[in-house]
This record gives structure tokens, C-alpha cells and sequence, in this order.
């Protein structure tokens, strides 16, 4: 198809979701946003699960692991951005997945040498490949497809990530947690010998779903590698990176997304890692009951709520949905600060509903009229995950110093600053340059 032939098949599709020919891509792509679902729910409970098995190891530094695993996102994020523009997405989608496999694998030789800093740097690679992957995989999904129903498609591409993170709470529930608890409760006194051996078994527990999810990511990879993808056409592979950064940092709608960005993945990372920490407080529940009865739970919501919302945009505007749900979340949040027992569980389970739309509509209302510039501005959006790495680890400090209720005024503010991106995305409605793309 010659460059004529794919703006005119662009034009004849234009309200459909996906143009004919990139349904079959389209859902390998999907499949990415589960996989790094995955490994970012099963980090989640880590957080508490590391301090019951290095001694002395305090709530905030355990959070570390967020610090490492989101930090990543923030130093790849660029570095993937020049992959796509210079050889493409699906090079940039297999360089992050291949990253991605190496952190995995890396957790085998961390557990063998009983320390933390170990596990911090294989997180940061793992993450490293992530960053890359969705630096690539978010604009990817946007530019294959009609632009007006770009963000609905980017929308339901990350449908598939609750799926993903579904599997690594089981995971994380059954394979991790449960077994834990069940080795602290069968050897409560211990020798020195016996504390090492203990220690061993706990991080061989932690590392056995990360190798195996290492092992399907080869499979993945290999099917990727093998399948014609979309080709992005470019009129220019060069990067142009300074004169592309002035021109995004004076577009005020995507400045304002890359903030809104910041603020909302540290919403998701604190209310999802804290979750363990909360429910247990109130309740008085095991972490792997905290997991199956509540987390898990917001998780379906999460998933469930992202597919009716990718629905509900065909009818409502993105950025007025976006609106609502920041409110409704902020309220949530209010009642878990102030009410607390299981009403208070309740409305945290709820705030995953709300948030569920939040990074793909950000995304897409951010990436508008970027035009060619999109893969740069995809990593600026990509590199907001830094908000998972900064927030996280101040709500473990707020924990250790008040208490878990009071840690989540974090999301609150995230809420508030997310509810006045919508209102302000709502007021600008900017011309898209379109991409042209090869089936």
C-alpha cells in the first residue's frame, strides 16, 4: 500500500477502532500491557513481604522497590522514545520485552546472595525494560488506527492490563504470600543456621513466578519477532530531540498531562501497595487474605471498569469521564481516611473503579496534535511513572510516622490535581496531525 492508498483507507475507516489488517497485531500488542500488568502486582505486595524477610528493613525502605521498579520508567523512558523513532515501534516493543526477560531471570542470582540491594537493581532492569516497552506499546496502539478513536483504542489496548495484573496478584496471593506466612507460622524459633536456610526458602518463593514469567516472555518475544507488524510511516527518522522538547514544553495540554500522569500513577502504586498495610489494620486480615478478599476484588473492578468505560466514550467526551472519576475517587479516598474499618475498605476497593480509565485517557487527551512529535512526547507521558517511584515511598514515610489512614491524604492530592487536568483538557480541543500508517 503506497502512502496515498493508507491515508485514503485511514479516511474510509475513520470511527472505526482498528483499519482492516491490524486486528491480529493489535492483539499481540494488547498482550504487552498485560504482561507488564503482571509484573507490576506482583511487586506490589513485595513491599511488605521484603520486611518480614531482611530483619530491620522499615516500611520506607522497603518501598524502595517502588522507588527502583517506577525510577526505571523515568531513565528509559527517552532512550525507548529514540529506539521508535529511529528504527521503529515493534524494535522498541522487542528491546523492551527482551529487558523485561533479563530483569526476570536476574532475581535467580539476587536470591542467591540473600541481600536487598540485589533484588533493587534486578526491579530497576526489569522496570527498564518495561519503560521501554510502554514507551512504545502506548503511542503504538494510538497511531494504527483512525486518530478520533485513538484514546478509545488506547483505552481498550489497556483493558488487557488489568487482566495482567489480575494473574500477578494470584500469583503474588498463592505462589508468594500465602507460602511466606506459612513458613513464618512453622518455624516461629530459630537458630542462627536455621534463620539462613529460612531465608533462603522465603526469596526462593519470591523469585519462582518471576522465572517463570521469564520463560513465557521468550515465547512472546519469539511471536512478535515473527509477525508483520503496522509500519509507522516517518518523513524523518532523525530524533531532533531538543527542537521536538521545545516545542512540547510550550503545548500547555501536554505539560499539564505529563504532571496530571505524575500524580495519578502515584495515586494507583500508593493505593495499591498500601492496600496490604490498610485492610489488616482495620480488619485485622493476613496480607494473602488482604489480597483475595480486597485487592484482588479491586483489581476485577479496575479491569471491569476500564472496558465500560472504553465503551462509555463513544457517548461522553474522555475528558468529562476523566472528571467525574477523579472526583469520585477523591471522595473514596476521603472515606478511607476518615471512616476507616470496612466501610473504609470498601471505599478503598472503589477507588480502583475510579481510577481505572486514568492513564490511558491521559495518554490520549496529552497526545493529541503531537503529530510526529508523539514518540517523544509518548516517553515525557512514559517518564511520569516517576510519580510510582517519588509518592510511594512518601506514603511509607507518612505510615511509619502517623499511621496507614493518614498516608493516604498521598492519593487524595493526586485526585484533586487529576480533577483539574479533565476541566482544563476539556477547554482545549487540539488539531491532530495524522500519522500515516502502513498495514
Amino acid at each position: 500500500m503506497n502512502d496515498a492508498e493508507s491515508v485514503i483507507s485511514h479516511k474510509r475507516q475513520k470511527g472505526k477502532l482498528l483499519p482492516s489488517g491490524a486486528i491480529f497485531p493489535f492483539i499481540l500488542l494488547a498482550s504487552c500491557f498485560a504482561w507488564w500488568g503482571v509484573a507490576n502486582n506482583m511487586t506490589d505486595p513485595l513491599v511488605q513481604a521484603f520486611t518480614g524477610i531482611f530483619e530491620g528493613l522499615t516500611t520506607f525502605q522497603s518501598s524502595l522497590i517502588q522507588f527502583a521498579f517506577y525510577g526505571a520508567y523515568f531513565a528509559l523512558a527517552i532512550p525507548g522514545s529514540i529506539i521508535a523513532r529511529k528504527y521503529g515501534y515493534k524494535a522498541g516493543v522487542l528491546t523492551g520485552l527482551g529487558i523485561y526477560t533479563l530483569g526476570c531471570f536476574l532475581f535467580f542470582p539476587a536470591a542467591m546472595m540473600q541481600q536487598f540491594i540485589p533484588f533493587l537493581i534486578a526491579f530497576y532492569i526489569l522496570a527498564a525494560g518495561l519503560s521501554i516497552l510502554e514507551t512504545n506499546a502506548n503511542p503504538y496502539v494510538l497511531s494504527i488506527g483512525p486518530q478520533d478513536t485513538a484514546t478509545q483504542r488506547l483505552n481498550l489496548a489497556q483493558s488487557f492490563n488489568p487482566v495482567g495484573s489480575v494473574i500477578g496478584t494470584l500469583l503474588a496471593q498463592i505462589l508468594i504470600l500465602a507460602k511466606l506466612e506459612n513458613l513464618e507460622t512453622a518455624a516461629p524459633d530459630m537458630t542462627e543456621q536455621q534463620s539462613g536456610l529460612l531465608m533462603s526458602q522465603q526469596l526462593g518463593i519470591v523469585i519462582t513466578p518471576y522465572l517463570i514469567i521469564g520463560a513465557i516472555l521468550v515465547v512472546v518475544w519469539i511471536l512478535i519477532a515473527l509477525t508483520k507488524m503496522p509500519y509507522v510511516k516517518e518523513t524523518d527518522r532523525n530524533v531532533h530531540f531538543f527542537a521536538t522538547f521545545k516545542r512540547l514544553v510550550r503545548n500547555p495540554n501536554y505539560v499539564f498531562a505529563v504532571v496530571a500522569q505524575f500524580f495519578y500513577v502515584g495515586a494507583q502504586i500508593s493505593v495499591w501497595t498500601f492496600t496490604v498495610f490498610y485492610v489488616p489494620d482495620q480488619l485485622g486480615l493476613t496480607g494473602s487474605e488482604t489480597l483475595r478478599y480486597f485487592h484482588l476484588p479491586a483489581l476485577i473492578l479496575f479491569g471491569l471498569f476500564r472496558f465500560i468505560s472504553t465503551a462509555v466514550m463513544s457517548r461522553i467526551p474522555p475528558d468529562t469521564l476523566l472528571a467525574f472519576m477523579a472526583v469520585a475517587g477523591g471522595v473514596c479516598t476521603l472515606v478511607v481516611i476518615t471512616v476507616g474499618g470496612l466501610v473504609g475498605s470498601i471505599a478503598l476497593v472503589g477507588i480502583s473503579a475510579c481510577m481505572s480509565l486514568m492513564f490511558p485517557t491521559i495518554f490520549g487527551l496529552g497526545s493529541r496534535g503531537l503529530g510526529e512529535d508523539t514518540k517523544v512526547g509518548g516517553s515525557g507521558l512514559i517518564m511520569a511513572i516517576l510519580g510510582g517511584a517519588l509518592l510511594t515511598p512518601l506514603q511509607g514515610y507518612l505510615v511509619d510516622v502517623f499511621n496507614v489512614s493518614i498516608s493516604y491524604v498521598v492519593p487524595l492530592v493526586c485526585f484533586v490535581v487529576i480533577a483539574a487536568y479533565a476541566v482544563f483538557a476539556g477547554k482545549y480541543s487540539l488539531p491532530g496531525r495524522p500519522v500515516k500508517t502502513v498495514i
